[in-house]
């Protein structure tokens, strides 16, 4: 522990500055195939995907200035070939691609494989000006490689007949698409130069797409053609279509027809002179231009490890994938109070005042129905109660004495007269019957 100082202890930030750094200055630019998943584009103008194979996988960010250059829309599912940079995302420590381009994979492997021959011919030489032979100025005999029933073969023929129709034409006849095609042309060059009999070669068929003309992006025709001892001028599609056989051969001539007029003579031939020397300097040109792209690559490469938009890049990155956080936590925190609206809307209900009042209601109508049973249960028993009791008193009743025969007398005071002494003469009384009253004089 005595060793340990404060230099040696790292934290997380710094290491994973320190890391990304080896990442970026390690591994530099690579190529990659995968498929895309989980695809987003938020609306920073940023893309954020990860690509995969049956066995892993890798998160990419492609950044707004790059992903503009795309002339398709990633979608997931699509299989990519894309050049990206490897770096670290600090604030998760997670590593990640930073594409610079994308392509679909099938016309992006052709395009990647011709970058790479592109590059690895030019590095040995094989493209520079010094190495490239120079065309005789009056050939005496031509010598034509292409298909023998393509439109370039009739087309080169067409133009030597106009300008030059007494300049002898060798045809090698070979296939000029197709798997087989490369070993082919490479064949007909060598026969061409075994046999000798022409001054300059004419290798070249007519347009197509990139997967038509990639015979002429073959390792194997490039070697050949700038093994050739006699000079070659390569006439390969139309003026917009660029091959490697453009660039090793000694001459490039925009079209199958241009190439005829490059090795013809005609009134004009100081003009083709100039013409050809034309070529020669587009083409050093070019090659020049080529290495500085390289050269300007390497220092844009080394410029954009330190350039600040890389800084911005992450600080954007991080801020989407922080309003990415924002709008997932506003999610659940709205569900959340949505949840407690609705407990809080649940006990509401069950403690709500019309509901308590409706079950008072229904308490109250229980209640009186109660008392107006029991009063009625009352009444009834009152009723007969006051039945017995009108009974029993009927029996005692002094009216039934009376019906049974009896009478009562009173005097005049209506005091009931018990003896006779009660009464003197003159007196008058009142008999009572069951039916009615007699008054009468006591005499």
């Amino acid at each position: 522990m005595s060793s340990l100082t404060n230099q040696n202890i790292f934290t997380v930030s710094r290491l994973n500055a320190e890391v990304r750094l080896l990442l970026e200055n390690e591994m530099g630019i690579v190529w990659l195939v995968g498929e895309i998943s989980n695809f987003s584009a938020p609306v920073s103008g940023h893309w954020y995907l990860t690509l995969k194979d049956s066995r892993a996988q890798v998160k990419c960010a492609m950044f707004r200035g790059n992903n503009r250059h795309v002339s398709f829309k990633p979608t997931n599912g699509n299989q990519v070939l894309v050049k990206a940079r490897l770096s670290l995302y600090e604030p998760r420590g997670d590593y990640q691609l930073i594409i610079e381009s994308m392509q679909p994979e099938g016309d992006g492997r052709l395009q990647q494989q011709f970058e790479e021959l592109k590059m690895k011919l030019a590095s040995e030489g094989l493209f520079a000006q010094t190495s490239k032979q120079i065309l005789p100025e009056h050939p005496k005999c031509v010598g034509v490689i292409t298909s023998k029933t393509g439109a370039a073969l009739f087309d080169i023929l067409d133009v030597l007949k106009r300008r030059d129709p007494s300049l002898p034409v060798v045809i090698y006849p070979t296939m000029v698409q197709g798997e087989e095609a490369a070993i082919q042309i490479a064949q007909a060059i060598g026969r061409a130069n075994a046999r000798n009999e022409c001054d300059v070669l004419i290798v070249g068929r007519g347009g197509g797409s990139l997967e038509d003309l990639w015979c002429f992006n073959n390792e194997i025709v490039a070697r050949t053609i700038a093994a050739s001892q006699i000079p070659i001028i390569s006439a390969v599609g139309h003026e917009i279509d660029v091959t490697i056989a453009d660039f090793v051969a000694d001459m490039r001539a925009p079209t199958p027809s241009a190439a005829a007029e490059l090795v013809s003579r005609d009134n004009s031939h100081k003009a083709q002179g100039i013409a050809g020397r034309e070529q020669k300097l587009f083409g050093a040109w070019r090659y020049y231009l080529s290495q500085q792209k390289q050269q300007v690559s390497r220092l844009q490469h080394r410029l954009e490890r330190q350039h600040p938009s890389q800084q911005l890049q992450r600080q954007s990155q991080q801020l989407d994938e922080l309003d990415g956080r924002l709008q997932r936590a506003m999610q659940r925190f709205t569900a959340l109070h949505q949840q407690k609206v609705e407990r809080q809307l649940h006990r509401l209900q069950l403690h709500s005042p019309a509901k308590r009042l409706s079950l008072q209601q229904a308490t109250l109508a229980r209640v009186e129905q109660k008392l107006l049973d029991a009063m009625d249960r009352r009444l009834l028993n009152t009723r007969h109660q006051l039945a017995i009791a009108a009974e029993k008193l009927d029996t005692v009743s002094p009216l039934a004495t009376l019906k049974r025969g009896y009478s009562i007398t009173q005097d005049a005071q209506g005091q009931v007269v018990q003896s006779t002494t009660d009464v003197k003469t003159g007196d008058t009384l009142v008999t009572r019957l069951a039916n009615g009253e007699v008054r009468s004089t006591v005499n």
